[in-house]
């Protein structure tokens, strides 16, 4: 768990019942954080705050919140009866993500027990509908979550929030260095980086590829060195990489390559970056190795200029943190359109994350045939089987929109042993058919970022913290339905966001 962020927990009531009431109501709450932290789901620690009882202590508790960078989300829990007049203004002036947890402290009721002490003091069942009922008059955006602490699947839903509040801050700071522009004349790569600011917080410039060079450039021998000592223990190296090979020096650019460009992005904070094989200044080398690792430890990526899926892949990289499996950049390559065994193919040029591999990724070099350079070393695997969901950042012209797939990432029909770069396989929900369609509707790019570690409600969570829509594709899906979607979803968000 990271100790730099953390979620708080508010508790409601009201001064009505006297202090030894909430006294109980503040133990009970601690428990139900006790609970919902020894449930192993949440992604960051849990804070549990005093019981709020007035507006204006609750109003004060939410610009706190707002205001505190270690705060990255509130849960919220109605104990008793909190007269939601009290929290009109503090939950509009609230600025972080907010999960309505609707519970009690009690998991079964003593039935024999039950007086009116208990009654007042166990309220949510009518106090959590008070609260509720404000928010949706003031149409505040939040998540839900109703059952017992113990139940596994709160403590999942619960944590699922956590992690998509972590995500979400991570693109209010975060830093995107594009290097060099976009690829010529391509579309869906480009899009508003004003408006990306404004919806998201992150900062999207350019930096000159030759500011990259400098940098690379200056590395020293000892760091060259022990790179590739790394990659001799964490893949099998070609032949005519290693010490006294043929190409042995591609693999030692390659290595200045990773040092040079993990120095500029650490040194400029940045938490993604891409680069445009149009635009290489004095590299001797496409980027792919280096581009590998930088995302196998959680930057993000994008090829030709793409800084939406950089964006998002460092997202879903902070997200997933801790969580098995892998998350890359992707792209939707070629078709296998056999009748009943109809599948895609993923991959890039050179830059698939072996976060996701199966087994031990092989270190070779291999001509690029674009470009215009030396050969570029790269990692080259396949993925592990598992199931996945693929998303994608559009930019509409008035708006974000998120499309993902739901797939199934499955081993390659035969032995790929002349594709000299990594790649996916996967079965798209319902069928390749639909799903193609209703992407290709959806105005979804080409560019994607595959995660085998998150699931849908884990974007659900991230798209409405960011007032992002999402468009799904999954098992239910048909076209005709998602038409009608699509098109509910235009009118919606152009009414939300005013004329």
């Amino acid at each position: 768990m990271s100790t730099a962020q953390q979620i708080w927990f508010l508790t409601g009531s009201q001064h009505l019942y006297g202090p030894e009431v909430l006294d109980q109501v503040a133990s009970q709450a601690g428990e139900v954080v006790r609970g919902l932290v020894e449930g192993g789901d949440a992604a960051v620690p849990i804070v549990l705050k005093p019981v709020l009882t007035d507006a204006t202590a609750i109003r004060r508790a939410l610009l706190d919140a707002t205001a505190d960078d270690s705060c990255i989300g509130v849960i919220a829990w109605m104990h008793t009866f909190s007269p939601a007049k009290m929290w009109i203004s503090g939950l509009q002036a609230l600025g972080k993500p907010l999960l309505h947890l609707h519970t009690q402290a009690n998991e079964a009721l003593p039935w024999s027990e039950i007086d009116m002490d208990f009654m007042n003091l166990n309220q949510a069942a009518h106090g959590d509908r008070e609260f509720a009922a404000v928010q949706t008059r003031l149409g505040i955006s939040r998540k839900t979550v109703s059952g017992h602490v113990s139940d596994p699947v709160v403590s999942r839903r619960v944590g699922a929030w956590t992690r998509a509040a972590r995500g979400r801050a991570a693109m209010a700071s975060m830093r995107v260095a594009r290097f060099g522009d976009n690829m010529r004349n391509v579309a869906v790569t480009e899009g508003d980086k004003v408006e990306a600011e404004r919806r998201f917080g992150a900062s999207v410039n350019t930096w000159g590829v030759n500011d990259l060079v400098e940098v690379v450039d200056r590395v020293g021998d000892d760091a060259i060195d022990t790179l590739v000592a790394e990659y001799a223990d964490s893949y099998d190296v070609a032949a005519e990489l290693l010490p006294g090979g043929e190409r042995h020096e591609s693999l030692r650019y390659g290595a200045r390559l990773e040092a040079g460009l993990r120095t500029f992005l650490e040194e400029g904070d940045f938490g993604a970056f891409t680069t445009n094989f149009e635009d290489l200044g004095g590299l001797r080398q496409l980027p792919g190795l280096a581009v590998q690792r930088l995302m196998a430890d959680g930057y993000g990526f994008g090829g030709e200029g793409d800084w939406k899926t950089a964006l998002m892949l460092r997202t879903l990289k902070v997200t997933a943190e801790g969580l098995p499996g892998g998350t890359s950049f992707m792209e939707d390559y070629t078709y296998h359109l056999v009748p009943g065994e109809e599948k895609i193919l993923g991959a890039h040029m050179l830059e698939v994350c072996p976060s996701i591999a199966e087994g031990r990724p092989s270190l070779e070099v291999h001509p690029l045939g674009i470009g215009g350079r030396e050969d570029p070393v790269r990692l080259v695997f396949s993925a592990a089987p598992a199931p996945a969901v693929v998303l994608g950042l559009a930019d509409l012209g008035d708006r974000f929109r998120f499309v993902a797939n739901e797939v199934e990432v499955v081993a390659p029909d035969a032995p790929l042993p002349k594709l000299p770069v990594a790649h996916a396989v996967w079965r798209p929900l319902p069928n390749l058919r639909t799903s193609t369609e209703s992407w290709l509707m959806a105005g979804g790019p080409h560019h994607t970022v595959l995660t085998t570690a998150l699931d849908r409600e884990h974007l659900d969570d991230l798209a409405d913290m960011t007032g992002t829509e999402l468009v799904l594709i999954d098992g239910d899906t048909t076209t005709r339905r998602l038409a009608q979607e699509l098109r509910w979803g235009a009118a919606y968000h152009r009414l939300a966001q005013g004329f």
